[in-house]
């Protein structure tokens, strides 16, 4: 879930580049200036459009400023105050594809965590080739369902949402299907940070890495380690989903951005590529897997006889 990421510090994007979060925001942008457009249209003030819909005046700048993502009933009475209720139906496909582009956490956990999982699980059943890059947290479609009601909890205490962990666990767990699919390849790269990181008891984190060492030997999965000697050509700032050539997927600890645009999708693709070129994978990788594990071991209770 909600990782937490930061920017590429310090890293030049190609000229006529933008990360995602920018082509986000100018979407924002574009659509609070067309707002801004018909309410000028209309010869009305911001006070009076605000007054119009018992709207407190702060709102109504907000909107046109960037500053606030409106619902669709902010667009509704704002067209029909405007006298422009032909372009009620253009601005919410701009709004709805805003939607899915910054698709806020407490917005879409709302209905509890299982709704979301359903909805990744319709997606994974349209993408034949998965490419996923992770520096924090071990992947959704690899956890054991111990791993998983750790990061499920995370989610609950960080968005107040309800506690469905149990269902939302559940259908995490029956995604993995997938990975039995010879339809389907999934190429996953992981630092070995992620594999250290405390978020979860030792014992489970143990059971979570000799899960691992299992996944990785299955045909259509292909499994990179980066540990931590080796010397990076990309530092790995955040982590990062490539579905086949359509959509990255980058969750921030506020939103999931979904990025299509050509040269986002070009941009990620090759900063895989240069992850994937350092990674260690076979036996190489399950080596790094089972250092871990040889570590941690000390630090996991033992069973009782």
């Amino acid at each position: 879930m909600p990782p937490g990421t930061a920017p590429y510090d310090g890293t030049i994007l190609p000229p006529n580049r933008t990360t995602g979060v920018t082509s986000v925001h100018e979407a924002r942008d574009a659509l609070g200036r067309r707002l801004r457009e018909l309410r000028q249209a209309a010869g009305l003030s911001g006070r009076q459009l605000a007054e119009s819909l018992s709207w407190p005046p702060s709102k109504v700048s907000k909107l046109e400023n960037g500053r606030q993502t409106p619902t669709d009933d902010d667009v509704r009475g704002w067209t029909a105050a405007t006298g422009s209720a032909g372009e009620t139906e253009a601005l919410l496909a701009s709004l709805h594809t805003l939607e899915v582009q910054h698709a806020e956490w407490q917005r879409q956990l709302k209905v509890g965590l299982k709704p979301h999982q359903q909805e990744i699980a319709t997606l994974d059943a349209r993408t034949r080739l998965f490419r996923a890059f992770e520096s924090t947290f071990i992947p959704g479609l690899l956890q054991t369902a111990e791993y998983a009601r750790f990061r499920f909890a995370q989610s609950i205490t960080v968005f107040k949402v309800r506690n469905d962990i149990d269902e939302a666990v559940a259908v995490r767990v029956q995604r993995q299907d997938i990975l039995y699919r010879p339809d389907k390849r999934f190429h996953f790269i992981l630092t070995e940070a992620a594999l250290r990181y405390r978020l979860c008891p030792p014992g489970i984190m143990l059971g979570q890495l000799d899960r691992m060492v299992s996944f990785s030997a299955l045909p259509n999965v292909k499994l990179g380690i980066i540990g931590f000697e080796t010397a990076y050509t990309v530092a790995p700032a955040h982590g990062f989903w490539l579905l086949d050539n359509d959509r990255v997927m980058v969750e921030t600890f506020s939103a999931e951005l979904n990025l299509t645009q050509p040269q986002e999708l070009a941009l990620y693709s090759g900063v895989f590529d240069s992850l994937a070129a350092v990674a260690d994978y076979g036996r190489s990788a399950r080596a790094i897997i089972n250092r871990v594990i040889e570590d941690l071991a000390h630090e996991a209770p033992e069973d009782d006889d």
